[in-house]
């Protein structure tokens, strides 16, 4: 005799048994399981079609932006060029002032100085290209005076540096004006040193 709980996979009726019961306590439902296409043939889809230029360009045109005209953004060219307008306190273009800490012969030296002690602390480009330049004028003016004192074959030496210096200083001064990066990585500390300390007299 079977007993109540008999699963015996022998039992040839077992399986007609077990989907009678699970038809019987399966809840009862109106809805049906979606069907997938049977034929993958039957399934069309329209391409994605390109936004190209031209179409970016008409459309901009006919549906502009808000704040279009509002705001035109710099060529890429011009963002690092140095601006034209006149820097509080000195009455200077911006564009000369950064470019003058870097001549020869002393100028650059003074000029340097001058600059951080007038500038306000907001113009930050130029109190940073005055810092450099004067930092870069010490840095020179301290290997002269040791060139100098040692003498001999070192004043061919001391000539060769100054002669050196000058063009590299002059270089300097037209990368600045041109409002190209001038980085003079040597005196990095130097330069930070008097900005930092060189504040604009009161």
């Amino acid at each position: 005799m079977a007993k109540k709980f008999d699963t015996n996979p022998l039992d040839p009726d077992f399986p007609q048994r077990a989907k009678a019961a699970a038809a019987s306590t399966a809840p009862q439902t109106p809805y049906k399981t979606a069907e997938f296409p049977k034929s993958p043939s039957s399934i069309t889809e329209e391409e994605t079609r390109r936004f190209g230029e031209a179409d970016f360009q008409a459309y901009w045109q006919t549906n502009p932006h808000p704040a279009a005209g509002l705001y035109q953004a710099p060529a890429f060219s011009d963002m690092n060029a140095a601006s034209s307008r006149k820097v509080a306190k000195v009455g200077m273009p911006e564009k000369f002032l950064i470019g003058l800490p870097y001549l020869p012969f002393y100028i650059g030296l003074v000029a340097g100085l001058i600059l951080l002690l007038v500038v306000p602390k907001e113009e930050n480009k130029v109190r940073f290209h005055a810092a450099q330049g004067l930092a870069a004028h010490l840095g020179i003016l301290i290997v002269t005076t040791i060139l100098g004192i040692v003498g001999g074959l070192a004043e061919f030496g001391s000539f060769i540096f100054q002669a050196v210096t000058v063009v590299m200083l002059i270089v300097f001064a037209i990368k600045a004006w041109r409002g190209k990066p001038v980085h003079i990585e040597t005196v990095d500390d130097l330069t930070n040193f008097l900005e930092e300390k060189i504040g604009p007299l009161k």
